[in-house]
């Protein structure tokens, strides 16, 4: 094994390649080890937002009994294998995304005010105005710590422009980051793109697109820094780096498989932008694969991830689901459209399974990448039938570093402000904030 501490921010290079690494053993300084190795070296905590749209049937979402003990409803059954590592909550509200005086556009509002507790300007010019949102108030603060300060990730097609909801701009339904009250930040739908995001030295370099162009890999462009790298590391870092080079290499081969698949061949009522996968569930986790190896290598500690746009009308035929997923929360309380309401819920909540198992496999120091994040999921919308805004399907994954007592069901005051909640996630995460749109404070009881 080295005698001497490998950096941090040590990367593979190759033809126009970054490649970042897990943190490794070899990466802790000498006295750490001697004071007892990995529990001697905090990993830095990351923070997600991932966000459903059009609500959820909340029958079929909201446990009844509070606590340890609360059952798994329909909904949340897809998280059973981790209801251990999660919170449910109640009574949170999203006051801004209320009309308050403004009319209808109860989507566009919802996306807009989400993440930034602000009321979003009714208009569809250019003149839109929304407020600082949670991660990109942690991105200025603590961003500089990270090659990306942060990364924002949808699945539907971006559109910054023209009426999308009762005289509201697109850019409300399409968009959860806020760089300031003015300035929406636009998600990446394109796996590729944040993949050359994640591992290509730049962007538009010249030499990354000869590398696409021969068709090689990213591992096959670093092999020789890392050969040099291994000769340099103990038994438990060789298995680590070869696992972790073997998940990117896996990744890439997907990535490179999904890609002939444009959207030419899929239903004109499907928007998908070319160079993303056809298949729906692929592209999601293709997604939660990317952000899972942001966190892993440090590349970013802060991702806000669109599952889908709100007021969206993906249909969603792999479960049963035919029609638009907005015509259809408008469910009249009929029983055949509920069930087709629940086929989404879960349909979404199965992703979020599906992530939450990814950052629990990856070890990191004596724990996992879990333990060190907080993902928070939901909608600023509950019953879309009636276009409520408060007590919302809202969950939180992961354990904040040990700050986060999981595991429970915890319901809240009527009408707490939903921007409580991340006024508490940025505090663990180590960003300052007094006041983030219409909070009251921070919520309490998450330890």
């Amino acid at each position: 094994m080295t005698t001497t501490a490998i950096s941090r921010r040590t990367v593979l290079r190759g033809l126009g390649t970054t490649v970042a690494l897990p943190l490794l053993d070899a990466m802790l300084p000498l006295s750490a080890l001697a004071a007892g190795g990995k529990a001697a070296m905090a990993s830095p905590r990351r923070m997600a937002f991932l966000y459903v749209p059009n609500g959820a049937y909340m029958p079929y979402w909201m446990p009844a009994k509070e606590g340890a003990e609360y059952e798994l409803t329909p909904c949340l059954e897809p998280m059973a294998e981790h209801r251990k590592e999660m919170i449910v909550f109640g009574g949170l509200t999203c006051d801004k995304a209320r009309a308050n005086g403004d009319g209808g556009g109860d989507h566009a509002r919802s996306g807009g005010a989400f993440l930034t507790g602000a009321q979003p300007k009714k208009t569809a010019g250019a003149n839109f105005q929304a407020g600082l949102s949670a991660d990109q108030l942690a991105a200025k603060q603590l961003g500089n710590k990270t090659r990306l300060p942060s990364l924002e990730l949808a699945i539907e097609r971006y559109r910054g422009a023209g009426n999308c909801d009762s005289g509201y701009s697109c850019v409300y339904e399409h968009t959860l980051s806020w760089r300031d009250a003015a300035t929406p930040v636009p998600p990446e739908v394109n796996p590729r793109q944040v993949f050359d995001r994640l591992f290509a030295d730049k962007p538009n370099d010249p030499e990354v697109a000869a590398r696409n162009e021969l068709r090689a890999s990213v591992l096959d462009a670093v092999m020789e820094d890392a050969k040099d790298l291994n000769r340099k590391l103990g038994g438990s870092d060789k298995k680590k780096l070869d696992q972790y080079l073997s998940g990117v290499r896996e990744l890439e081969q997907r990535l490179a498989r999904v890609e002939p698949l444009s959207s030419s061949v899929l239903p004109d009522d499907v928007s998908r932008p070319i160079g993303v996968p056809a298949d729906l569930t692929e592209h999601i986790r293709l997604m939660c694969d990317l952000m899972v190896l942001a966190f892993q290598t440090d590349s970013t500690r802060i991702c806000a991830f669109m599952l889908g746009r709100e007021g969206s009308e993906q249909k969603y035929r792999m479960v049963g689901v035919n029609e638009g997923h907005h015509s259809i929360s408008h469910h009249q309380n009929k029983a055949e459209n509920l069930a087709k309401i629940k086929a989404i819920n879960v349909y979404h909540m199965t992703q979020l399974a599906y992530l939450t198992g990814k950052l629990k496999s990856v070890q990191e120091g004596e724990g996992t990448l879990l333990d060190n994040c907080m993902v928070a999921y939901g909608s600023a919308l509950s019953d879309p039938n009636r276009h409520n805004h408060h007590d919302l399907p809202m969950v939180l994954v992961g354990r904040g570093g040990g700050t986060i007592k999981t595991g429970r069901y915890v319901r809240y005051k009527n009408e707490t402000p939903l921007n409580n909640l991340w006024l508490a996630m940025l505090e663990r995460f180590g960003a300052k904030a007094d006041k983030l749109g219409d909070s009251t404070g921070v919520l309490e009881g998450l330890s």
